[in-house]
């Protein structure tokens, strides 16, 4: 699961253009949005692309499901490496 939350924190960076920031300066366990990374919606409908992209999941853009799977780094693994079993 680390390998893949490396892969997930490398694509955040990226697919949202960051710049000055590595894959290590992120944290698994903290919040993507409002705090942590302080991402936004758009940031939201980037990423959900670019995870649709590489690792061939779905996501609803309305789905509670979905705003918890994009509640950190530690929880989109989880959601990729779920869906990559189905």
């Amino acid at each position: 699961m680390l390998a893949l939350e490396q892969e997930i924190k490398a694509l955040v960076i990226e697919s949202l253009n960051l710049e000055d920031i590595g894959p290590d300066d992120i944290d698994t366990d903290a919040p993507l949005f409002v705090e942590g990374l302080g991402l936004d919606s758009i940031d939201a409908l980037e990423l959900g692309l670019a995870l649709q992209k590489r690792y061939g999941v779905t996501l609803s853009a309305d789905s509670a499901e979905t705003r918890a799977h994009f509640a950190s780094v530690k929880a989109l693994a989880t959601f990729v490496a779920v869906a990559r079993k189905q």
